[in-house]
């Protein structure tokens, strides 16, 4: 019992020191997101996207770079995109580069992970979407996109107000509306980072390291380069089931990947895990009510594909040039001391201070706008269900372990 109660107080106090760490870097990703997304409208996205071609794909990779990383809100965008006349391949340029190449997942993944996984992941998101457009290429899917534009409604309405970005950055309005963004965004992902960093630091304390040498064979070699080629493939196709498994959005699955690093997983493997946001049950469900079964199927095969083919590049590309990542205990991200007065922790104070002004703002404005996040399917509301019984349980949990600390 003893034990037991010294392992829940350790990984309470560990997911918690884990989002001590991040805090300050999905807040600063949000409000450079909501920024963008006030001043930048959907509907100039879409006048710029066309059918196909190299500019329509740039265009599309460049706004999914400057849009918000909830899978969920990438894949409403993503339709709407589509519905109104963007070409197939930019639409999803833009899908995998809004769930790939946004700033706070370079941010947090460099705070849990190092510069190698942050190069990487910008390097892949690219290269996803090239080898997502090689695929679509190849495999000419038209019949498939015909009939999932036939199978979208037609009836959705663009209430997005256009107006100039310099009256938007110096009004009071403006502000409000950055600052209802801010609260959007937190409120789309909350449960994902709550629940991903909660499970980490139960996995951290209770799951022992035979586990993964065992699900993700080779690991814990010492050597980066010492994997065979069988075992980094073997690891690079167990990521995204593994990460299948966690049901979580990528910000909550970085201080998993950062786990599994810990356990001598390959750089390939974790990558994989990563690139794997769009590959979860929930995702499936919502692009089949979006688009029909074959499309979403057909989507599925296409994002596994990519991201294994993605990480096995980055793998050897990296290993070409000597710059893959080694463990070792030094850089253990469970050894780090999480709470200790750094850089990091004026940074938290800084955009708590920050915070709490946009949450005054959103606090004002709510009122007199609808601010809910409406996903527009019941798939979304049965996972949001999931996730709120989820939460609520780890919200006990943590609570319950940080009085254990207390009292042991």
């Amino acid at each position: 019992m003893d034990h037991f109660l010294q392992s829940w107080s350790q990984a309470a106090m560990t997911s918690l020191g884990f989002f001590w760490m991040a805090l300050w870097a999905f807040a600063f990703g949000y409000l450079i997101s909501s920024l963008i997304q006030v001043l930048v409208t959907q509907k100039r996205m879409q006048e710029k996207m066309g059918k196909s071609g190299f500019k329509s794909v740039a265009l599309g990779t460049f706004f999914g770079f400057i849009s918000s990383s909830c899978s969920f809100a990438a894949l409403s965008t993503t339709r709407a995109i589509f519905q109104r006349g963007a070409g197939f391949i930019p639409s999803i340029a833009f899908l995998l580069a809004s769930t790939n190449l946004v700033i706070e997942l370079g941010i947090v993944i460099g705070i849990f992970l190092g510069w190698q996984f942050i190069v990487g992941e910008y390097i892949g998101g690219i290269l996803l979407i090239a080898f997502a457009w090689l695929f679509v290429k190849l495999t000419n899917p038209k019949k498939l996109i015909e009939n999932a534009r036939e199978h979208l409604s037609n009836d959705e309405e663009d209430n997005t107000k256009t107006s100039n970005w310099k009256k938007k950055i110096t009004s009071q309005e403006g502000w409000q509306q950055i600052g209802m963004k801010y609260v959007m965004e937190w409120q789309m992902v909350w449960k994902d980072v709550l629940i991903g960093f909660t499970v980490a630091g139960i996995i951290s304390a209770f799951v022992p390291k035979e586990f993964f040498e065992t699900l993700f064979i080779g690991s814990g070699t010492v050597d980066a380069g010492g994997f065979s080629f069988f075992e980094v493939l073997f690891q690079t196709l167990i990521g995204p089931i593994a990460a299948f498994l966690t049901f979580i959005g990528s910000m909550g699955n970085i201080p998993l990947a950062a786990l599994l690093f810990d356990h001598g997983v390959s750089f390939a493997g974790v990558m994989a895990f990563i690139f794997s946001d769009l590959v979860v049950l929930p995702i499936l469900r919502i692009n089949a009510k979006y688009y029909g079964w074959k499309m979403a199927l057909y989507i599925m095969m296409l994002l596994l594909t990519c991201l294994v083919a993605t990480s096995l590049v980055l793998h050897y590309g990296f290993a070409a040039l000597d710059l893959l990542p080694n463990f070792t205990g030094e850089n253990s991200i469970i050894k780090r001391d999480m709470f200790k007065l750094d850089y990091g922790f004026v940074l938290n104070i800084i955009f708590l201070f920050i915070s709490a002004i946009l949450g005054l703002l959103w606090w004002k404005s709510k009122g007199e706008h609808h601010h809910g996040h409406n996903h527009g399917n019941d798939d979304v509301s049965i996972t949001e269900k999931i996730l709120k019984v989820v939460s609520s349980i780890a919200i006990v949990w943590l609570v319950g372990g940080v009085i254990v600390n207390i009292m042991v």
